[in-house]
């Protein structure tokens, strides 16, 4: 896969991608990624290219069919537009005003052309978030990937910010997690904090709760190294890119050794699991090639005790 780059204005971020499946946030961007600069023209896709931008594993075109569909049926469910200071003046549009899927055709394709309103998303930005098409494909969680592309949008303060409630819409987390704060710890922080580490040195998660009575969950915050520059992704090496990763996974205290091992495999394309498994068989190995000699701690004491007597 070729190192694409995705670029649109950070008003995108702030709506929710409501029920976009991970594998349809990849569809969705990858698609914005080559939209940049193309007016309000048809712009076509064929099948081979969405795929490998999108890193799709499927193989069968039914199902990808069903996959884009479904993207575009989320899209319109989308908010796009503006509304005045006052509230009094109020527009509405949807991104896409075409969007053709053509699986009959000999070299399958999707001819998809952008409103004309929303052609400002993505052309003569001022302000842009920008960031790599494939890092952002290989995060495997929904939340992940709306956690990397805020961070993205903060990359040179090193701090995103959220009050629980901008938290929940942002993120579109169920409302249930609100009183099982549990089910949030484990199925939206944890795989945020585990694929980001990688992706950005020194990444931690912080909450806030209130001074008053009951310390309710106020606000959460993303904390990074910043970026000094916008530096181009487009310098990077693979080597160089592996060597960051690894980098910010060993400096990351935040981390358990499990949770730096699964990043570790990901990294390097193995089976989750596989380096934490590796380890412990080299561990087992040396303690049976070196089994303790430590003594029994009440052995120790009756040695002990027996050369005392005999000194007295």
């Amino acid at each position: 896969m070729t190192n694409e780059l995705v670029k649109y204005g950070p008003e995108l971020d702030t709506i929710p991608l409501r029920k976009f499946t991970p594998s349809e946030m990849n569809l969705f961007f990858s698609i914005v990624s080559r939209m940049r600069q193309q007016g309000t023209q048809q712009v076509v896709f064929p099948f081979s290219k969405l795929k490998e931008l999108s890193q799709y594993t499927p193989t069968g075109n039914t199902k990808f069919i069903d996959d884009i569909s479904r993207t575009y049926e989320h899209l319109m469910q989308l908010h796009f537009g503006s509304r005045s200071k006052d509230g009094l003046t109020r527009e509405m549009f949807v991104m896409f005003t075409d969007f053709e899927i053509h699986g009959e055709a000999d070299d399958p394709y999707v001819l998809v052309s952008m409103h004309k309103k929303a052609v400002p998303l993505v052309n003569d930005l001022d302000k842009w978030v920008r960031y790599s098409l494939e890092e952002f494909s290989d995060l495997n969680s929904g939340y992940s990937k709306t956690a990397y592309r805020w961070c993205k949008h903060f990359r040179t303060t090193g701090l995103v910010k959220f009050s629980i409630d901008e938290l929940f819409e942002y993120f579109d987390i169920p409302v249930s997690y609100r009183k099982r704060t549990s089910n949030l710890d484990s199925r939206v922080l944890k795989p945020i904090r585990e694929e980001l580490s990688p992706l950005f040195p020194g990444f931690k998660i912080t909450k806030h709760y209130s001074k008053k009575r009951g310390h309710k969950l106020e606000n959460i915050a993303f904390t990074f190294k910043r970026e000094q520059s916008v530096h181009s992704e487009w310098k990077k090496t693979p080597y160089w890119e592996r060597q960051s990763k690894v980098n910010a996974l060993k400096n990351n205290a935040e981390l358990t050794d499990e949770e730096r091992d699964r990043q570790m495999d990901r990294i390097d394309g193995f089976p989750l699991g596989t380096t934490h498994a590796d380890k412990q068989k080299q561990q087992n190995s040396k303690r049976e090639k070196n089994p303790s000699k430590s003594v029994d701690a009440d052995d120790l004491l009756s040695r002990l005790n027996d050369r005392l007597s005999k000194d007295f």
